[in-house]
């Protein structure tokens, strides 16, 4: 499925926990939220309006 980054949620750097939202893609007019799925320090690897499908990597947590 390809999706849109529709809006970047956290800031790059900002410490997240598990379960908070990191991203909202939006594809076929359905908003899709990208979940942490641990706690850390977030690396944010795109930007709004960019296009990315399954597999792209979107954040990085330490």
């Amino acid at each position: 499925m390809v999706a849109n980054v529709w809006k970047v949620v956290v800031a790059e750097g900002e410490t997240v926990s598990d379960g908070d939202t990191l991203v909202i893609l939006e594809s076929m007019k359905m908003e899709i939220p990208v979940i942490a799925e641990d706690d850390g320090v977030v690396a944010i690897k795109v930007s709004e309006g960019d296009v990315v499908q399954e597999g792209d990597l979107i954040a990085v947590i330490e």
